[in-house]
């Protein structure tokens, strides 16, 4: 006899089924945090180049599709907003991955899963 409990077939594929839900999460996830952190990168390599520039200088800023003259001094109060929440909704999104991270693990655990790699 087996040492250890043997899992129905349609159990086995239930939890097969769990897992795949559990790693899609978790990669579109992963996906969503990278682009937010380029965004965010993009946002700060936008204002450094800008806060030393003198603030009646014109720039062009990108607006629905539209691209539009503004002054530095309109747009940069605009990008330090838009940065500042991209850093918020990043950490946000970070939290929510340690979570869900934390929920496979302990799904893991509770179902006695191990995955092997081929």
């Amino acid at each position: 006899m087996a040492s250890q409990p043997q899992v129905s077939q349609k159990k086995q594929q239930e939890l097969q089924l769990q897992y795949s839900n559990f790693k899609n999460t978790l990669q579109q996830m992963a996906q969503k945090i990278g682009d937010i952190e380029q965004e965010a990168e993009e946002h700060k390599l936008v204002i450094e180049t800008l806060d030393p520039l003198p603030r009646e200088r014109k720039c062009f800023r990108m607006m629905n599709g539209v691209l539009v003259e503004r002054s530095i001094e309109d747009v940069l109060p605009t990008l330090k907003t838009n940065s500042d929440g991209l850093k918020q909704v990043l950490a946000e999104l970070l939290k929510q991955y340690k979570a869900k991270q934390a929920d496979l693990d302990n799904w893991k655990k509770k179902n006695h899963i191990q995955v092997v790699q081929p």
